[in-house]
């Protein structure tokens, strides 16, 4: 229990999210252009840069930050979450040996688990908030008109149920794979270059960050596709199959992906979020690395931040 309730993962959880809000406010208009392409299905451009340009060509030089402060907000408590129990999880299992690549897949799946429960709301609610006022061009989506996070809250609640909170939840289940297996190649690059150096420097840290992402990023991206479809909600999908993303729902978007844009269907807007997703990985393990080392040499704890 004191493993779980420790001093050092309260670090390692503040850290995690002051690196992840640091991160993704510089490479924020990254995910405003690889979700109005995961979303918006009819949109011609393909690029990053050039949606980037039409999307402040037609709503104005803020557009890109539409919707910051609920992601910034989202991220920053899904990011406390799923860094306190990675660390906690793994402080009880690992209790001072080594830690294994397969001891990290299945801490970084069991915090995933648990992030994704807590915050799914969350992230439903700034997915509607990033995406209000945007010019689609797919004339299915019903637009929204929302005050805050608080009145999107409410208005979620009232006219589609509570469970409407967790559209999107079965994908994000199957999507813990991704920090999963981002967390695995991470510490396991880690470990194999600590063989040969007493310590990492920023460059190492920030391109092993970036690899790790690269790959989990690229394996799990078709689910991420329908994650951000069923968090948007404003398709217009069979009503009864919409709550919770079910299995049946998740199976019709990527099969309907796949028979209107082909297998590469699944994969619009990779390179808008491989861009944005490796940057900010790599950019969020600097500061996090940087930060916990700092607070432990501080508080003259310096074996606690070692791995």
């Amino acid at each position: 229990m004191s493993s779980v309730l420790s001093y050092e993962s309260l670090v390692h959880a503040v850290a995690g999210a002051v690196g992840s809000v640091t991160a993704m406010t510089v490479f924020f208009p990254l995910d405003t252009a690889r979700l109005r392409l995961q979303v918006d299905e009819k949109r011609k451009s393909k690029t990053t840069h050039m949606v980037l340009l039409e999307i402040i060509k037609e709503e104005g030089l803020l557009a890109p930050y539409r919707g910051w402060f609920p992601v910034i907000s989202s991220l920053c408590c899904s990011n406390f979450v799923y860094f306190y129990t990675f660390n906690s999880l793994k402080a009880v299992w690992v209790k001072g040996q080594r830690s294994t690549t397969g001891k990290d897949l299945v801490v970084g799946f069991v915090a995933g688990v648990v992030n994704v429960l807590l915050t799914t709301p969350l992230w439903v609610v700034n997915t509607r908030l990033k995406l209000q006022g945007a010019k689609f061009r797919n004339e299915d989506i019903v637009p929204t008109n929302y005050k805050g996070i608080i009145d999107a809250f409410h208005q979620i609640i009232r006219d589609e149920g509570i469970l409407a909170l967790w559209n999107g939840t079965l994908p994000s289940l199957l999507l813990v794979f991704n920090p999963a297996i981002q967390f695995m190649f991470y510490e396991g690059l880690k470990r194999q270059l600590l063989k040969k150096r007493t310590k990492l420097s920023s460059l190492d840290v920030f391109i092993i960050g970036a690899i790790a992402k690269a790959i989990a990023t690229t394996v799990t991206y078709p689910m991420q596709t329908v994650q951000s479809i069923l968090r948007f909600g404003r398709h217009r999908l069979n009503p009864e199959n919409r709550t919770l993303g079910s299995l049946r729902n998740v199976l019709y978007l990527l099969h309907q992906r796949v028979r209107r844009f082909g297998i590469m269907g699944l994969y619009k807007g990779l390179e808008a979020k491989l861009l944005q997703t490796v940057l900010t990985a790599a950019l969020m393990f600097l500061v996090y690395e940087k930060l916990t080392a700092a607070t432990f040499t501080i508080m003259g704890l310096k074996s606690a931040g070692k791995h």
